[in-house]
């Protein structure tokens, strides 16, 4: 009993700096002069320019010893992959088919398999420091060009848009690859540069995790329910039972399964909605899931690493 209570505090003091600022970010838009107009500029801001940098710098500034982790990205592509496969399928199950909206599952699929990066990278750091930064890095790096690419293909598929050219012009997608290039290569960023580039990844992570509060809406979920309960069901508890599985079936030492643990349980990307709104469709729906699936984080993140743990 006294195991599990020091467990749940510590679960809480991890999680507790992320959450804040999401609160913050909430109070702020909703009590203060700093309303969704401000907030929507900060949202640009960290989508095209900070964590571009942020995933850039994070890929590039360590080697990638695909070695070393060759199990932890087998295993992350392993949950990935299932969760892009049990989103498609929702509208195919029996007993969703007559209950789910094409057009806003098109929209809300990525909510079940995409994770957000910010609260990933700063877990990553403050459970493993260096090394867990390096083991998130690797899977982001290898993980979000694929995610994106699943969470832009129904909506381009579904509105008859090019999703070549919905691809190439994503930022994280551009970043993401452009670490990996650079990295293999053997380029290293300039000593002078890497003060730099840290300060704006801190910025990132703060502003990110602020414009995920900003935007949480809930009225907009009053329809879609079912869908909305399908797609959270698959990223808060499928996926973290899916990657339980996979830590145990190739053998992760202690901290990579952490990482893999959490990497299936954190909230939602917070850019799934902006997303969702650039490319045409029901953004409010999106940023209810998000808002919810950052709320869900909070009871999913320790239900996950209390697996491993």
């Amino acid at each position: 009993m006294g195991n599990d209570y020091s467990r749940a505090v510590n679960f809480a003091q991890l999680l507790f700096p992320d959450f804040s600022l999401i609160a913050c970010g909430w109070l702020l838009c909703r009590y203060t002069a700093l309303d969704r107009r401000v907030w929507g500029q900060v949202e640009v801001l960290v989508y095209y320019f900070l964590f571009p940098v942020l995933l850039f710098h994070s890929i590039v500034r360590s080697p990638l010893d695909f070695n070393a982790t060759s199990h932890l990205l087998t295993a992350g592509l392993g949950v990935g992959l299932a969760g892009i496969g049990l989103a498609y399928a929702l509208p195919f199950v029996p007993g969703l088919r007559t209950r789910v909206d094409r057009r806003d599952h098109a929209a809300s699929a990525q909510i079940a398999f995409r994770f957000n990066s910010f609260i990933c990278l700063a877990l990553a750091d403050r459970m493993a420091g260096p090394a867990g930064l390096l083991m998130i890095a690797v899977l982001i790096g290898v993980c979000v060009p694929l995610l994106n690419i699943a969470a832009v293909w129904p909506m381009a598929r579904h509105a008859q848009a090019g999703l070549a050219r919905q691809l190439v012009r994503n930022p994280l997608i551009i970043a993401t690859l452009g670490g990996l290039v650079a990295n293999l290569l053997g380029l290293t960023v300039p000593d002078w540069l890497a003060p730099t580039l840290t300060r704006i990844g801190a910025a990132s992570l703060a502003l990110g995790l602020m414009a995920a509060g900003a935007g949480m809406q809930f009225a907009t979920l009053a329809r879609g329910k079912a869908l909305a309960v399908s797609v959270l069901g698959i990223r808060h508890l499928l996926l973290p039972l899916t990657a339980w599985g996979l830590a145990l079936a190739l053998r992760l030492d202690p901290a990579q399964a952490a990482v893999l643990m959490t990497f299936s349980a954190v909230p939602t990307a917070s850019s799934a909605y902006v997303l969702a709104a650039r490319m045409g469709y029901n953004g409010p729906y999106v940023a209810g899931l998000v808002t919810l699936s950052t709320l869900l984080g909070v009871v999913s993140l320790p239900f996950a690493l209390s697996l491993v743990r």
